[in-house]
């Protein structure tokens, strides 16, 4: 350790800077960016937390200077004073729980948003490994959380340990109000509309209005148009400026009833309404914490399938012409619907890989042609004739040839 003197001959060790982090390189840096959804979703809890103790403190403070606004005009006897100021005080009490509970979530929130940027800063190129199955923990928790397989992702997120990286508490309490729509039950999708309302009105949702449009044909369903009209003064009338065909359409259900034929109002009272409610929350839900609305998982394997999908083996899956190989993802029917979206690739140059070595075929490997039309390469094939006395198995049709009857093919 170096030293240094002062001016009265003291000496002390002088304290050099450490040396700062080695700059990522550009696909380190690039994997980064990818993680827009990991540090949105607690900073957008913690402000809603935020928001919500401000409401409450202004709520409840109101509530108290009124009282004591009121209670110093009226000529209140002592113990009408004290019980006056008693209950003021438990108001206050009770403020102050709810911060405190609303403290410890916010803390909460703080420490998740704190582990996230360490995560991210550790990554270096000598432990890309160890982070990257991070990552894919990460991404299968988020997928079964969004599938609802809630158990299993916080087994998963237990077992290895990344609970402060993963959003288990927001999934779950999207759980709740999931639960209470597949019973048929709006009550708590419409408290979390309330709750949020002003972030739904900024991008335009439609679930609130879905919601109320759904309770009203659950009236209708049941006969009870009284009610049903009641209700669409009530609650639907405002939505009359924005919505007007849907709400023609949905009053017209008041004629047809729920045993009707006709298709167009028959579809309003199909079970499906309600999985339709469903997703249509989960969205709303995604939105609001700056989540992307399809699954990580499923974003990913597209970016990986949209190099594989290559026009002419696509239009022929579903045809018996197209002899899949097992390492090929698209082999897989849950793949093509996976890919069936994305744009083709843009290969310029072919490229040939042998069946059975999977090496490519070039002016160094050059493809050999059998009798019955199959192609491989060079290598595979000598490999294979010194294996079995100068002859060639195909490996698809089980045809035994000679290796001299064997022909060149020319990559132009």
């Amino acid at each position: 350790m170096e030293t240094e003197a002062l001016a009265n001959g003291d000496a002390v060790p002088t304290v050099h800077p450490p040396n700062p982090p080695a700059r990522l390189n550009d696909h380190l840096a690039e994997s980064l960016r990818l993680e827009h959804q990991l540090m949105r979703v607690p900073f957008e809890h913690l402000k809603k937390s935020m928001r919500t103790s401000n409401r409450t403190v202004e709520k409840e403070m109101n509530a108290v200077m009124s009282g004591v606004a009121e209670a110093a005009q009226k000529d209140m006897s002592k113990e009408e004073a004290v019980q006056h100021l008693n209950s003021l005080v438990s108001r206050l009490q009770g403020l102050k729980r709810k911060l405190d509970e609303s403290n410890k979530s916010e803390q909460l929130q703080v420490q998740r948003c704190r582990a996230r940027l360490d995560h991210l800063t550790v990554l270096r190129a000598e432990n890309q490994q160890e982070w990257n199955n991070i990552r894919v923990n990460r991404i299968l928790v988020d997928y079964m959380l969004r599938l609802s397989y809630y158990d299993t992702a916080m087994k998963l997120a237990e077992n290895s340990a990344i609970q402060d990286l993963v959003d288990v508490n927001v999934f779950m309490d999207a759980k709740k109000v999931v639960e209470c729509l597949q019973n048929r039950d709006c009550a708590p999708a419409l408290a979390w509309c309330a709750e949020n309302k002003s972030k739904l009105k900024k991008v335009k949702s439609k679930l609130e209005f879905q919601l109320r449009l759904q309770e009203f044909i659950e009236l209708v369903r049941v006969d009870h148009s009284m009610d049903a009209i009641q209700y669409a003064r009530k609650h639907l009338a405002p939505w009359v400026s924005t919505n007007m065909k849907e709400l023609q359409h949905a009053m017209a259900t008041l004629a047809f009833r729920s045993n009707t034929d006709c298709a167009t109002y028959k579809a309003l009272f199909d079970a499906k309404q309600w999985d339709n409610l469903v997703q249509q929350f989960k969205e709303e839900f995604c939105k609001l914490y700056g989540m992307t609305v399809e699954p990580l998982l499923n974003i990913y394997l597209q970016a990986g399938l949209s190099a594989l999908k290559t026009q002419y083996p696509f239009n022929l899956y579903n045809a018996s012409l197209y002899i899949f190989h097992q390492a090929d993802p698209l082999s897989q029917e849950s793949f093509r619907n996976l890919a069936s979206d994305l744009p083709f690739s843009k290969h310029i140059h072919s490229k040939l890989v042998c069946y059975i070595s999977k090496e490519l075929m070039d002016e160094d490997n050059p493809p050999l042609v059998l009798p019955n039309g199959y192609v491989y390469s060079t290598k595979a094939l000598e490999e294979m004739a010194k294996k079995n006395n100068g002859k060639v198995i195909c490996p698809r049709t089980s045809l035994v040839c000679e290796f001299k009857d064997l022909s060149k093919a020319y990559i132009s």
